[in-house]
């Protein structure tokens, strides 16, 4: 029973340690490297004001958010295999399988262009692997 609840305390918390890097990095990506994307972003809540806004933003700030993505994948694998000890490999895989399905949830809300729906699909779960790798290193 204690090797299921770390390994549950595993994902959870690598989740959540991914998902505070991946907000910094959009954080950043929206106040500093693009503010007038994120001023003209900010309190929009109309699908189509946002599928327009989506439309026109510079391929630059698709790709801070997918390395974001990455980076906050990397860093919960990290938490995930640094708590799990023993099942750190497959904790980090469950995590990427969460986070990837959490990516797939995003780009069906807000829909971005099809390049970064491929790229959302392949990093994150390889970004979790990568990070429990190095943690059993």
């Amino acid at each position: 029973m204690k090797a299921v609840f770390r390994s549950v305390m595993a994902v959870v918390l690598g989740f959540v340690a991914a998902s505070a890097v991946m907000m910094a990095v959009e954080s950043v990506n929206g106040r500093f490297l693009y503010p007038e994307l994120g001023k003209l972003a900010e309190g929009m809540t109309d699908r189509d004001a946002i599928r327009n806004l989506m439309a026109s933003a510079p391929v630059g700030a698709f790709l801070v958010v997918i390395a974001g993505w990455a980076l906050g994948s990397f860093a919960g694998g990290i938490v995930a295999a640094w708590i799990a000890k023993t099942t750190a490999i497959r904790d980090a895989i469950v995590l990427g399988g969460l986070l990837t399905a959490g990516g797939v949830a995003n780009n069906m809300m807000i829909p971005p262009p099809l390049w970064f729906w491929c790229a959302s699909l392949v990093v994150l779960l390889p970004a979790a692997y990568a990070g429990a790798r190095l943690v059993q290193r």
